[in-house]
């Protein structure tokens, strides 16, 4: 199991959102190059960034951050928000982003994402963020009529990375990832799924941990580590366990 510690930029600034509501957000730290760093120094083995201003506007918008924090840290970078087109992709993967994460563009555009997991293997993922099961795009701004599982077995054998789903009603509430739905989806294919949204605990990552023979590889790691209710000792020593 992997945890992705997020590091989500809004006016160049780490912040956390509750629900997905870009009025709602939280500064957690001025300095996101030096949260990155920081994640690094603790032992994590990736980091997870989202630029939200991007999601909201259709296009990178925290672009000089984020190289930053390629220029600074080692450890591999996974990277949405925003980034809908194929030159989009492929600036990013030139400039040393390890997975570019798709998400609007993978319910308007999926020949595009199956495109550029044929060009990049190994370096795409795709992004579904869901109410209640259905797919939410444009920085979770509108609702579509698509069903999350439905999209994601779009891309079976496509070959993505990884899904990062995400429970929105649950994301920066601290009240526990949504299992039933992230095991549901993991068990209807076979790419990784990382389970986002909500973690609170130390129980969450265990019951990611014990989902792993579900197809379930990993999990977001947000508000519950700036809030101090989890350690990055106790976080790691579970995912290594």
């Amino acid at each position: 199991m992997i945890i992705y510690p997020a590091i989500d930029l809004q006016n160049g600034k780490v912040v956390r959102l509750h629900k997905g509501d870009m009025t709602s957000a939280k500064i957690y730290n001025d300095n996101p190059v030096s949260q990155a760093r920081k994640f690094e120094q603790e032992g994590f083995e990736w980091v997870h960034i989202v630029d939200l201003d991007g999601a909201a506007k259709g296009k990178s918008i925290n672009s000089d951050t984020v190289r930053n924090i390629l220029e600074t840290v080692k450890m591999p970078v996974q990277l949405g928000g925003g980034i809908r087109s194929h030159e989009n992709i492929a600036h990013w993967i030139s400039a040393g982003v390890s997975r570019v994460i798709l998400g609007t563009i993978a319910v308007q555009k999926p020949n595009l994402v199956i495109n550029a997991c044929k060009e990049f293997p190994g370096k795409i993922a795709v992004g579904i963020d869901a109410r209640k099961g259905w797919v939410a795009t444009q920085g979770w701004m509108e609702d579509s009529n698509i069903k999350a599982i439905h999209l994601a077995k779009k891309f079976e054998d496509a070959g993505v990375a990884a899904i990062i789903y995400t429970d929105i009603d649950r994301d920066g509430t601290g009240q526990g990832l949504n299992m039933n739905s992230t095991i549901e989806l993991a068990k209807s294919v076979s790419i990784p799924v990382i389970a986002s949204g909500g973690v609170g605990s130390l129980k969450d990552l265990e019951a990611v941990k014990d989902a792993e023979k579900d197809g379930v590889s990993g999990v977001i790691l947000g508000k519950a580590y700036y809030d101090g209710k989890i350690t990055p000792t106790a976080a790691l020593q579970i995912a290594r366990a």
